[in-house]
C-alpha cells in the first residue's frame, strides 16, 4: 500500500480498498475463490439435512474446519471463521499497526446470526442432560461479538461495532468504514461480514416458505426460493490509493413489511441512484450489476423492475446473481459479492461473475437481457452491487476501477 498524499482534497473523501479475503462455498483462498468464480459453469452447493432433519437441502457450505480460538468464551465457529479468513491480512494489518496505531484502525463487521449455532448445541445438550456444555459462554451469542472477537484477535483498540441489518449487514459495514474514514477518526477499517450455518436461519426461512428444495433460479420463471450459505469476506479499507475505489454509496429503508420487499423496488431504486451519485457517475457508466437476486418470487420481481428503472436508457446492462454458487450467505452476502465485484475490476479483461440458471426468463417481469452475460471486449471500470434485506432495508455499493493506482 502506498502513502496517502494529505495535499490532495480528493484524500478526504476517497475510500479505498487495499485488500481482500474470503472464505465460502467456492474456497477457502480468495485466489481459489477467483479460479471458480469465473469458470463456474456447475453450483459446488452440497445437499444436506443436518440443519432441517428429514429434509435434505443445497447449502452453501465451507469446506474447511478450523482450530479453536485462543479465547474459549469466544470460540464460536463464526469466530473461527472469522479467524481463518484473517489470516490473509495479518501483515498488511500489522503493517498498518505500526504506521498508525491501533488505536486509529477501526473494525466494523456484518452478521446476522453470531454464534447462535453454539447456543443451539447447548441448549440440546441441557434439555438431554440438564447443563449447558462447560465450552459455552453467552458472550458466543451476542451480535457484538464478531466485531470484538475480531478486534481483541488483531489487537486493536478503534472504533469496533457489528451491524445487524439482516441480508444488508455486509455490504452496511463497508458503507460504515467509508464514512468512518471520512470523519477522519481513524485511517483504516478492518470491514466485511460473517455469517455461519445454523438451524434458526435454515428454518426460520423454510418457516417463512422461502426456502427451495433445488438449487435456486434467480430470475427464472421456475424459482421457487432460496438456498442458504456460509461465508467470511473482509477488506482492509482506508484512504491509501489502491486499483479499486469504494466510489458511491447509496442506503435507505421502505418500512413497507417486516419480511416482504415493496413490491415496485422503490427504496431499491432510491439506493441505486443514491449510490450512482455519491460516486458522481450516471447509470450509462455502469459496466455490471451484481444483483442481489434471491430466487425468491418477490425479490427477483421488485429488483428487475427497479434495474429496468434505473437503467432503462442501458437495458442490456450486464448482470447476474451469484447466489447460485455460494447460497444466500446472509449478513456476509453483501460484502462477499463487493468482493466478486472488486475480483472482476482488478482482473481489467472483461470477465464477469456468471449467472447459473435454467435460462428460463420470467415473462412477467421486465426483461433483462444482459443478465448472465460472463464477459465483454470492454475492460471494467464501474460495477454496482445489490444488497435487499428485511424490513425494506436497501442498500447499493458503486466500486471503481482506478486506473492511477
Amino acid at each position: 500500500m502506498t502513502g496517502p498524499n494529505h495535499t490532495n482534497s480528493r484524500y478526504l473523501t476517497a475510500c479505498y480498498l487495499n485488500n481482500a479475503a474470503a472464505i465460502c462455498s467456492l474456497g477457502d483462498t480468495i485466489d481459489h475463490i477467483e479460479q471458480r468464480l469465473f469458470s463456474a459453469q456447475v453450483s459446488p452447493l452440497q445437499f444436506s439435512d443436518d440443519y432441517s432433519p428429514g429434509r435434505a437441502l443445497p447449502l452453501g457450505r465451507v469446506a474447511a474446519d478450523f482450530c479453536k480460538t485462543e479465547k474459549s468464551m469466544e470460540n464460536s465457529r463464526n469466530s473461527r471463521l472469522l479467524q481463518a479468513c484473517l489470516q490473509p491480512l495479518l501483515s498488511d494489518i500489522e503493517t498498518l499497526k505500526t504506521r498508525y496505531g491501533s488505536n486509529r484502525i477501526g473494525v466494523i463487521i456484518g452478521s446476522s446470526t453470531s454464534g447462535i449455532s453454539e447456543g443451539e448445541h447447548a441448549e440440546a445438550q441441557r434439555k438431554k442432560n440438564g447443563d449447558y456444555p462447560e465450552s459455552f459462554d453467552y458472550l458466543q451469542l451476542e451480535l457484538g461479538a464478531p466485531a470484538r472477537f475480531t478486534a481483541d484477535y488483531l489487537g486493536l483498540n478503534g472504533p469496533a461495532w457489528t451491524v445487524s441489518t439482516a441480508c444488508t449487514s455486509g455490504a452496511k459495514a463497508l458503507a460504515s468504514a467509508r464514512r468512518l474514514l471520512q470523519t477522519g477518526l481513524v485511517d483504516a477499517v478492518i470491514a466485511g461480514g460473517c455469517d455461519t450455518l445454523c438451524a434458526l436461519t435454515v428454518q426460520g426461512f423454510s418457516a417463512l416458505g422461502a426456502i427451495s428444495n433445488q438449487l435456486c433460479q434467480p430470475f427464472s420463471q421456475n424459482r421457487n426460493g432460496i438456498n442458504i450459505g456460509e461465508a467470511a469476506a473482509l477488506f482492509i479499507v482506508s484512504r491509501e490509493t489502491a486499483t479499486v475505489e469504494l466510489s458511491g454509496v447509496g442506503e435507505c429503508s421502505d418500512a413497507h413489511h417486516i419480511s416482504a420487499p415493496e413490491p415496485e423496488g422503490v427504496g431499491a431504486e432510491k439506493a441505486m441512484h443514491q449510490a450512482l451519485t455519491t460516486a458522481h457517475l450516471s447509470a450509462a457508466d455502469i459496466h455490471y450489476v451484481n444483483l442481489h437476486g434471491t430466487a425468491t418470487e418477490q425479490n427477483d420481481a421488485m429488483e428487475s423492475r427497479a434495474i429496468a428503472r434505473v437503467f432503462k436508457d442501458k437495458g442490456n446492462i450486464a448482470c447476474s446473481s451469484t447466489k447460485p454458487l455460494t447460497g444466500h450467505t446472509l449478513g456476509a452476502a453483501g460484502a462477499l459479492e463487493a468482493i466478486f465485484c472488486y475480483l472482476a475490476l482488478k482482473r481489467n479483461d472483461g470477465r464477469l461473475p456468471p449467472h447459473l440458471w435454467d435460462t428460463q426468463a420470467d415473462p412477467k417481469l421486465p426483461a433483462l437481457p444482459g443478465l448472465g452475460r460472463t464477459s465483454q471486449t470492454q475492460p471494467l471500470r464501474h460495477v454496482m452491487s445489490n444488497s435487499f434485506a428485511f424490513g425494506g432495508n436497501n442498500i447499493s455499493l458503486v466500486l471503481s476501477r482506478n486506473e492511477n493506482s
